[in-house]
Order: C-alpha cells, then structure tokens, then sequence
C-alpha cells in the first residue's frame, strides 16, 4: 500500500505553507504500510514556539481552503510539539530542540521518504531547507 493522491496533495500544500513561514527541515514519510489511520507524516522545524504556532496556523489555512479539515490538534499551547491530524495526514511542527529530542524520523525509519517540493523565496536561488 502507499499513499492516496489526496494523501500526497495534502502534504505538498503543507509543505509550501511552512516553506511560506519560514519552516525548516520538512521530510514527509509514508506510513501507511505501518499504521492503518494515517498516509504521511509531514515534519517540519522552526526555530521557536512563535514560529512553530505560525507555521501551524499556516498549514491549517492552507489546507482548510482546499476543503481539508482538520480532525484533532495537540500541543498548541504551548508550540512546542503541534500535531495536526488531517486523516490523511499528521503534520508535527516541532521546536529545533524538541525535534532533536524526539527524532520521529529514526523512530519511522523504515517507511519510504516522500518527495516534496522546493521553494525558492526570492527568484535568487533561496535554500529550501528540505530534507530528503
């Protein structure tokens, strides 16, 4: 099994709208061979809690003007750790030093990494902070 096209949809729209507020080191990972309720785990890291709450609203937005609605949401209040559950997807938006602790993508190493796109801010080349 692997991931749904609404699945791989979703999570290029999520991906563009951290790129968009400035989140860093975005890996999707297709889980859906290891956990029957979701597709993709979307990750991404910012730099502070401000942030990881922009970069979350952002996600939301963007995927709530597709018609994507989010079903649950964790660890708002305090930005440190926000998981957004699309059905399709989980998105974690994760403070740097909270996602270095936690490191979900050794914990799901063995699914197949999900290609994102890039994002180049100012038509100059602009380092997307992808990792894939």
């Amino acid at each position: 099994m692997t991931a749904s096209t609404d699945a791989l949809s979703a999570v290029a729209i999520a991906a563009h709208a951290a790129l968009n507020k400035l989140g860093t080191d975005l890996v999707a990972l297709d889980v859906s061979e290891h956990m029957p309720l979701t597709d993709i785990f979307f990750i991404c890291s910012a730099r502070n809690e401000r942030m990881a709450m922009s970069i979350a609203d952002a996600i939301e937005e963007a995927l709530g003007e597709r018609g994507v609605r989010k079903l649950r949401q964790e660890g708002r209040s305090d930005g440190r750790w926000i998981l957004l559950d699309f059905g399709d997807i989980i998105v974690h938006v994760f403070h740097e030093e909270e996602r270095l602790y936690y490191q979900l993508e050794r914990l799901w190493r063995d699914c197949p990494v999900v290609s994102l796109p890039s994002h180049d801010q100012d038509g100059a080349g602009a380092k997307s902070s992808i990792s894939l």
